[in-house]
């Protein structure tokens, strides 16, 4: 009985033994290049002076690490930390700033950790069904001008990233 009970144990694994030897030894995540990065910086810098404003930019890639950070020649300097901080909050929940602003009030979240700012300035990066990080952007007066900012630089390579295969 014993012996047709490990047998029993045994052909239950044998799927999930073969599902493991199936899988890629390595797993490929898009990336964007630091030229391209830099690009979508000077596009969100370029939207906000011609706003009149004066920021700071930051992109990150899909785990939040900074890619590429700018500060316009008179934008405050805590506009770069907070550029930052809204861009790994974009990067960690896929969402617009503007978005999670409700989650500020609402969830213990916004107490949860270092970096997370809830507040409108960033957008996702996301193209072609790829997600690729976030941009933030800080040093106007209010966070929906920030995200406009955000979005004109995404919308400098939106359409090549979403041309790759």
């Amino acid at each position: 009985m014993r012996s047709l009970t490990m047998a029993a144990i045994a052909a239950m694994c044998i799927p999930c033994l073969s599902a493991q030897a199936n899988e890629a030894p390595a797993v490929h995540v898009a990336q964007l290049t630091l030229g391209s990065a830099t690009r979508m910086a000077r596009g969100a810098i370029a939207a906000c002076r011609k706003a009149g404003y004066q920021v700071a930019v930051t992109v990150v890639d899909r785990d939040g690490i900074t890619q590429v950070a700018l500060r316009d020649t008179l934008a405050p300097p805590v506009a770069l930390r907070i550029s930052r901080d809204k861009a790994y909050t974009s990067a960690m929940f896929d969402a617009k700033g503007t978005a999670l602003e409700q989650t500020r009030a609402r969830s213990p979240l916004a107490q949860a950790g270092e970096h997370l700012v809830f507040s409108g300035g960033a957008v996702p990066i996301e193209a072609g069904g790829v997600f690729y990080g976030a941009i933030g952007v800080s040093g106007t007066p209010e966070g929906r001008i920030d995200e406009r900012c955000a979005e004109a630089g995404l919308a400098v390579l939106k359409g090549d990233l979403e041309m790759q295969p």
